[in-house]
């Protein structure tokens, strides 16, 4: 099923954020069954708040394909967008988006909003969730399990 290899993809990128010390969540942005860019978290690294990896996959598709809007492509990410990603895929008109783990946090496609369900705005994208989310909150859990177990203090000596 292409969503689970496209997703597949994107948790690789997850994993090269992790390996860069960034939360790792991952995209890839898919026209026409093609892969033309990837991204990954990078605001710690980068000093950039928007650098989330939808943004930097977004860049990088612009930029491929000379153009901001992106009809018809279709954009695969490891968590649920939240509200900033989400209006950047509105201003490029993503067809789709996919995501893997839910975001009970800040989850801007259903969890704790759905901005692509808002009759208002002028953009509404198909949303699929769940793909390879075991996978995805899994990666998530540990990643941050690992850093509250390195910021505990080492206990008293005996």
């Amino acid at each position: 099923m292409p969503d689970q290899r496209f997703m597949a993809l994107a948790l690789e990128q997850a994993q090269l954020a992790w390996e860069q010390g960034e939360v790792p969540v991952g995209a890839v942005v898919v026209c026409d069954g093609e892969v033309i860019a990837v991204g990954r978290n990078a605001p710690i690294g980068s000093h950039d708040p928007t650098a989330h990896a939808e943004i930097v996959a977004l860049r990088a598709a612009a930029a491929r394909l000379g153009n901001y809007r992106l009809p018809g492509c279709e954009l695969y990410v490891t968590l649920e967008p939240c509200a900033m990603c989400a209006g950047a895929m509105m201003h490029a008109r993503i067809a789709r988006v996919v995501y893997g783990a839910t975001d009970p946090k800040t989850g801007a496609c259903g969890s704790v909003l759905n901005l692509f369900d808002q009759e208002k705005l002028n953009h509404h994208a198909e949303l699929v969730g769940g793909v390879l989310a075991e996978e995805a909150g899994g990666m998530l859990k540990r990643f941050f399990a690992q850093r509250r177990a390195a910021a505990r203090p080492p206990p008293p000596p005996v």
